[in-house]
């Protein structure tokens, strides 16, 4: 089939169907190398990339901090009267129990209209998308204003010294831009229909904070008032009880606005009631109860997540250790917040040890260029949809990007909300038809902001 739309895109026209077979060649192939993490050995996908490009007449470098876990960066130029635009993906993925998977993790297996394997839905999904989209624009000598850059990134899924921190502190003239898209959205989908395309526009800051309470050990037959355990659980305690406050900024304030707009009338009503502040405090119970992401995206959260004490039943330890997974809004200030918990806490025998790791930034404009591109590619692509900004609870490579003054979407393929089987999980897969119109939603978005009009 090939491609009939108007503009730009008929200037270019694409034979999808030949698209789709490569696509799925290279999609299999490098969802067949175990870049797990740690160790990761993405050179693996790295060194098959480069290959893929030079034969097609596109120079690409690897970039290393270890040679075992290159990164790839790879461009196409254009005139230049624009800046250039990343398009990244990372080639790590996170390791797996095989015991649990009903197929070979490592197999790219076809299977009810699936493909199956680690690192189908995170994150080999967005290489070879960037990946395609290089090899099309050079087949289809596309005239460009700015130039497409493409990132294939190890070390991800850690936030590694080797990826992407390695590529910005030592080769940033490579990969600098005005634009970037990388994972982080997704399309919704229920009984095979398309509700919305969400663009990750903003994300969560993580800061550990490990609590380290210290007492006098002893008999347990001799209880202690200093005991490390009592004083950690009540500081946990303490910490649980201690409420954040709702704020929205405009991508979250747009993401319940559009959301609203698409839902059933009882959903609807209290998403348009939590942009209200005199009606807030109903929602926010609801989602306190039943709606815990949306609950997390409106506050800084704090979740204790691991307890250290002790070692036998009858003694009494000398110390006891409680991390604490923070996810803070963007615009926290986090000094300020570590001296308030300190305050909440109320006990200076505690002692709070902090530990940051992707930077703190701004979100990315819903005004821009790009933005607007990827709602034309939506539209296109999944029509009956619609575009909804979104702020990640998680953490992606995004926020170092943005904290550089780049302006970066999240961006992935259609996801059936009723299956199983997403980025982390066992049996992770992604709808073959999805990942060929991933393809496309890509090649029109970055068409849109870089072709010579």
């Amino acid at each position: 089939m090939v491609a009939t739309e108007v503009g730009i895109d008929l200037r270019y026209p694409v034979s999808w169907d030949q698209v789709e077979r490569e696509t799925l060649e290279h999609f299999q192939a490098i969802v067949r190398m175990d870049t797990s993490s740690p160790p990761g050995n993405e050179t693996l996908v790295a060194e098959y990339l480069k290959k893929v490009l030079e034969r097609e007449g596109i120079p690409a470098r690897l970039l290393a901090l270890d040679t075992k876990r290159a990164n790839l960066v790879a461009r196409i130029p254009g005139n230049g009267s624009k800046r250039p635009i990343l398009v990244m993906g990372h080639t790590d993925v996170v390791g797996v129990q095989r015991e649990k998977w009903s197929v070979d993790p490592f197999g790219a297996v076809r299977k009810d209209g699936y493909i199956w394997g680690r690192g189908t839905g995170d994150d080999k999904d967005n290489v070879t998308a960037g990946l395609m989209l290089l090899l099309l624009l050079k087949r289809r000598g596309v005239k460009l204003d700015r130039d497409v850059i493409f990132l294939a990134e190890a070390g991800e899924e850690g936030y590694n010294p080797e990826g992407l921190r390695y590529v910005i502190a030592d080769h940033w003239e490579e990969i600098d831009a005005e634009y970037a898209l990388a994972e982080g959205g997704s399309g919704f989908m229920r009984d095979g229909k398309i509700y919305y395309i969400s663009v990750a526009t903003s994300e969560k800051v993580r800061l550990e904070v490990q609590l380290v309470a210290r007492g006098t050990a002893g008999h347990g037959s001799i209880p202690r008032p200093d005991n490390a355990v009592v004083r950690l659980a009540g500081a946990i305690s303490r910490v649980a009880a201690w409420a954040q406050p709702l704020r929205l900024e405009e991508t979250t304030r747009t993401y319940f606005q559009r959301l609203a707009g698409i839902s059933p009338p009882e959903a609807a009503a209290r998403f348009r009631s939590l942009l209200n502040p005199g009606e807030q405090a109903k929602v926010e119970r609801h989602f306190a109860q039943h709606e815990l992401r949306h609950n997390s995206m409106i506050r800084t959260s704090l979740s204790p997540n691991v307890l250290k004490a002790g070692f036998r039943a009858n003694v009494i330890p000398s110390e006891a250790e409680a991390l604490i997974d923070i996810r803070a809004l963007p615009d926290e200030d986090l000094p300020k917040f570590v001296e308030r918990l300190r305050e909440v806490i109320g006990d200076p025998q505690i002692e709070i040890k902090t530990n940051s790791g992707r930077p703190a930034a701004p979100a990315s404009s819903l005004k821009t260029e790009m933005f607007a591109a990827l709602e034309a590619a939506q539209k296109r692509i999944y029509p009956g949809s619609v575009t909804i900004p979104v702020l990640l609870t998680g953490a992606t490579d995004m926020s170092p990007l943005r904290a550089k003054g780049i302006q970066a979407y999240g961006i992935g393929p259609v996801v059936d909300s009723e299956e199983n089987g997403g980025a982390h999980s066992d049996d992770e897969r992604i709808l073959e038809k999805s990942l060929h119109e991933f393809v496309r939603f890509v090649w029109h978005a970055v068409l849109e902001v870089a072709a010579t009009k």
